[in-house]
């Protein structure tokens, strides 16, 4: 993984903290919901607000939508983030 790509997973990885109150959980690219105690529909609102607001992007529908199953992802999500935020 590329520098900008792992300070991106630094960063998910304090919001993922701060949304799932938890100081000790650590993420991956591989990491998805059920890896996480409390990942529910809910708290995937919250999460991607939450990134949003930290990384100054909107997501669209189709990245929301891309988001689904197999594309939930802490990876996929890293890849969103950086084609927004061109730290791609």
């Amino acid at each position: 993984m590329d520098s900008a790509r792992e300070h991106i997973q630094s960063e998910l990885e304090t919001v993922f903290r701060r949304v799932f109150d938890d100081d000790e959980l650590v993420v991956s690219e591989a990491t998805t919901a059920t890896n996480v105690d409390g990942w529910d529909s809910m708290a995937h609102v919250n999460l991607i607000i939450a990134v949003e607001k930290q990384f100054g992007i909107s997501f669209s529908g189709a990245d929301l939508a891309s988001m689904r199953g197999s594309g939930q992802t802490v990876g996929h999500l890293i890849v969103l983030i950086a084609a927004k935020t061109s730290r791609a």
